[in-house]
């Protein structure tokens, strides 16, 4: 399960900060610190993701 997880993470991590500095920059939102929130608030968000889309593809 953990390298499953690792992998998924690896995945839903980069597509979720990608999301957050594409949303930051359509805020207009172009300084280093709104663009360095929104990385860490999409790293956050990936982990307990991670969690569930890896206890969904184990349960099928």
């Amino acid at each position: 399960m953990m390298r499953l997880a690792m992998i998924l993470f690896s995945l839903i991590s980069t597509t979720l900060m990608g999301t957050g500095i594409v949303i930051a920059l359509v805020a207009g939102f172009t300084t280093l610190m709104p663009l360095l929130i929104a990385i860490a608030a999409g790293f956050a968000l990936s982990i307990p993701a991670t969690w569930v889309v890896t206890k969904a593809v184990l349960a099928a």
